[in-house]
């Protein structure tokens, strides 16, 4: 038996194939299934069945493209209320193949229609697959599914059923289990994951908050609390996934591939009311870009930030340094479910508008001269807050609250080393279109954090 666990680090998500005698079962893989393809091929396996574990929030799944393509039999909770063809894999459902037994296990809490999935070898547990139930140090959030989904629920109906789940359905495993969660530190699915990518049933007995003696109420008061923000994006993937996405390579096939703009006069063919996502380096951008841009540079969590200042449905431009980095780009936005959003991609060497570096010295010696917008989340405000007068607007929510800030002094950005605050002063230069002078901290807010 052979388990492999694929990270895409960008959204903090892991998907795993399990191979036995030449046979394959995927767990929540990703839009792109190339890697698994490859990895089955390695094997001389045949993906025999794809597993979802929920219908996730934050990545679109290729379950819907295994299944046109390979035949590949897709499993899901019938909670889930799924519109592709499947297979319903509920508590003591079992799928056997080579010589292992993957045993479907109810977990709701994260959502309604949660499941894990137990691996036993020779009759004994040897894994757990928890999806976002149980995470290495944490366990889902339970605010997702209050709107969304086949099946809703509020927060604490689910971080009550959470409680129970983890206790009577997780915890009671042996010790030696492993434990593969669908996610990693990083994730807004979770609040305090640790860096790790597997544990045990009995090392998170031990180390993982939620798994401790604690009165019910108690529980649900702690997982509730302090949640990050959720994406825009997040409500819009879940009825993605419950239907399947549109196989990946017709989906980008029908982007419009745009012309390198050399020039601002070859720009005169963009529509201005329509926003351009510039994923450029902030010093390119700053040295020249187009107007209504939002700079959200390749590096980074590109595809989360994406989905959570661009709405849904929102048309947008996307533009790169390079071809190389442009093809990089659109396939980000894949992940997400936005490549149909794009109006237009393009190579972008040019721009008439400028971003000014802010004059620190003289920031530091006059901060009442200038308004100070922290873009961080309140979470990290609240443990560590930086500039006492400073505003406080979380970049997801900027956009749309740009108008509470003044226009009476220069405006400094920041957030904790740089990547937000690019983003952050590009959706203020446009919203303020010359009426203030904007300015990017960026990354010497390291020093003072």
């Amino acid at each position: 038996m052979v388990i492999e666990q694929f990270e895409d680090k960008s959204l903090s998500h892991y998907a795993y194939a399990i191979v036995s005698k030449q046979e394959m079962v995927l767990i929540d893989p990703a839009r792109n299934i190339k890697p698994y393809l490859d990895f089955a091929a390695k094997h001389q396996a045949k993906i025999i069945a794809v597993i979802e574990t929920h219908p996730h929030a934050d990545f679109v799944s290729g379950h819907l493209e295994l299944h046109q393509k390979l035949g590949t039999t897709i499993y899901c909770s019938a909670l889930t209320g799924a519109t592709y063809p499947h297979q319903s894999f509920d508590e003591d459902d079992v799928l056997t193949f080579g010589n292992i037994k993957l045993k479907a296990i109810n977990t709701p809490g994260h959502s309604p229609d949660s499941i894990s999935i137990l691996l036993e070898q020779n009759g004994k547990q040897h894994a757990v697959f928890t999806g976002d139930a149980l995470f290495i140090g944490d366990c889902g959030r339970p605010d997702l599914r209050e709107t969304v989904g086949n099946l809703t629920a509020q927060r604490e109906e689910l971080a009550l059923q959470m409680y129970h789940s983890l206790r009577q359905k997780l915890m009671v495993l042996d010790d030696k289990t492993l434990v593969y969660p669908a996610h990693g530190a990083g994730t807004l699915c979770g609040k305090a994951l640790s860096e790790a990518n597997s544990s045990t049933i009995g090392q998170e007995k031990i180390s993982n908050w939620a798994l401790q003696e604690m009165p019910e109420a108690e529980f649900v008061k702690e997982l509730i609390a302090g949640q990050p923000f959720v994406p825009k994006y997040f409500a819009a993937a879940v009825e993605l996934n419950k239907k399947g996405a549109e196989n990946l390579e017709t989906a980008l096939a029908k982007i419009k591939p745009g012309t390198e703009i050399l020039s601002v006069k070859e720009a005169s063919r963009l529509d201005q009311s329509i926003v351009l996502v510039d994923t450029r380096p902030d010093t390119k951008f700053k040295a020249g870009h187009l107007p209504n841009s939002i700079n959200l540079m390749a590096s980074g969590k590109f595809e989360t930030w994406l989905g959570s200042i661009v709405a849904p449905g929102e048309a947008f431009y996307l533009a790169a340094e390079d071809e190389q980095a442009l093809k990089q780009m659109i396939n980000a936005t894949a992940k997400i479910g936005y490549e149909s959003n794009i109006k237009e991609a393009f190579v972008l060497k040019a721009g008439n508008i400028q971003l000014e570096k802010l004059n620190e010295d003289a920031f530091t010696n006059n901060k009442s001269a200038y308004t100070i917008i922290d873009v961080r989340n309140p979470g990290e405000v609240e443990e560590n807050p930086v500039f006492e007068t400073a505003i406080q607007i979380p970049l997801h929510e900027l956009r749309e609250r740009a108008g509470e800030i003044s226009a009476e002094k220069p405006i400094v950005v920041h957030c904790a080393a740089g990547y937000r605050s690019a983003a952050g002063s590009s959706i203020l230069e446009s919203a303020f279109a010359g009426r203030a002078k904007v300015f990017d901290f960026g990354d010497g807010i390291a020093a003072l954090l």
